[in-house]
């Protein structure tokens, strides 16, 4: 990620999330986002980490879908954390030009990957989207998302 920040500290045998120097950026970057990235990453609630119900903190990864054909469609499904969220989150990506996801290192003790923090930038696709997770990091380049928060 170019401004956020999800480090794993060894001496902390935890994370350090910092979203502080992407939130001072996002005012400039909001405008060339697309209608659908602007929205999600504008959400008050997006990093506020002590808000619970739509911050990204905290949800699971649930799923990945890759539809068959050359739609450019790519479908990624967030379980709400029990502690924290009322529902889970459902991101939809249009026009996908490189989707990846890089296992950094393994925890064994966690039960599934959990979202530390995101990094919505504009891209010549439309915007690239980064989530680091607890154990890896997905990067999506695509024409534009959309974000529902519902049932999963």
């Amino acid at each position: 990620m170019e401004f956020a920040r999800a480090e794993w500290d060894p001496e902390w045998h935890g994370f350090r999330v910092d979203a502080s120097a992407y939130l001072a950026e996002l005012p400039r970057l909001r405008d060339a986002l697309p209608p659908g990235a602007r929205a999600f990453v504008s959400d008050a609630a997006h990093f506020d980490f002590g808000s619970g119900t739509r911050c990204v903190k905290d949800l699971g990864l649930a799923g990945v879908d890759i539809p068959g054909g050359k739609g450019g469609g790519l479908t990624l499904t967030f379980s709400p954390n029990k502690w924290k969220h009322d529902s889970g989150l459902r991101i939809r990506y249009a026009g996908v030009r490189h989707f990846s996801i890089d296992y950094a290192h393994a925890i064994d003790w966690m039960e599934t990957d959990t979202v530390l923090l995101d990094e919505i930038l504009p891209h010549d696709a439309g915007c690239s989207h980064e989530i680091a997770l607890t154990d890896a990091v997905i990067t999506v380049h695509c024409r534009d998302l959309e974000a529902v928060w519902g049932d999963v």
